[in-house]
């Protein structure tokens, strides 16, 4: 009886085709380059006073974060967001993101980048350049009083009041992001300011927020303890 020769090509097949694999690898590694886009490298924003670059992840081989490993997060509460919030408030992707962080380092005033989360979670996985943190609770009225959420639309946002009545013609175009399509908390942020009468065309919502910011391996900036 004649052996038989076909495990032996099929276990010769499969080194040469990992073999391949790993001189696309190398190749992957040393030879290709990471853009934003086909046309763009990188982007400078300005952060609390000094220029960073915004770019991807260089390592073609670097991998997520362990903190947006997770798939099946219990929900409640992280249960995954709709991808349009309310009439007229914007979903926004990476490069328009891009767009309203430019317009800031450009000194535009009339945009404002928000990072809705808690604390801990920047302590973990940094801020986006150009970003502010403000976290939910302080625009939550169930977490803080009135004149401090009152406080926070004239002097960072730019509304106005007389008694009881809001104007919100000279009021910025706030973006807001959070953890992630599975994360609440920009969400809720944009509903109440929706409630208070904020102009819905001047909310803006990243849904795809630091997951998938960190899975296109874009820069973060580390938030120092305070």
């Amino acid at each position: 009886m004649k052996p038989r020769a076909t495990p032996v090509r099929l276990a010769g097949g499969l080194a040469a085709a990992l073999a391949a694999l790993l001189l696309l690898a190398g190749n992957a590694r040393a030879d290709q380059p990471v853009g934003i886009t086909a046309q763009q490298a990188w982007l400078d924003v300005m952060h609390e006073g000094r220029v960073v670059r915004i770019q991807r992840e260089p390592d073609n081989f670097n991998q997520i974060d362990p903190d947006f490993a997770m798939t099946s997060r219990p929900c409640p509460p992280y249960c995954v967001q709709p991808m349009h919030l309310a009439p007229g408030v914007e979903t926004i992707g990476e490069l328009e993101l891009m767009d309203y962080l430019r317009r800031i380092t450009q000194r535009d005033d009339t945009v404002l980048v928000v990072d809705s989360r808690d604390a801990d979670w920047l302590q973990r996985s940094g801020i986006i350049p150009g970003a502010i943190h403000l976290p939910w609770t302080r625009l939550h009225p169930a977490q803080a009083d009135a004149e401090s959420i009152a406080e926070i639309l004239t002097l960072q946002f730019g509304a106005s009041r007389t008694g009881l009545l809001w104007n919100f013609e000279n009021a910025k175009t706030l973006v807001f992001y959070c953890n992630g399509p599975w994360c609440g908390q920009s969400p809720t942020n944009i509903k109440q300011l929706l409630a208070l009468g904020y102009p819905a065309h001047k909310l803006k919502w990243y849904r795809g927020g630091m997951q998938v910011w960190k899975s296109l391996g874009l820069t973060t900036v580390p938030m120092a303890k305070r």
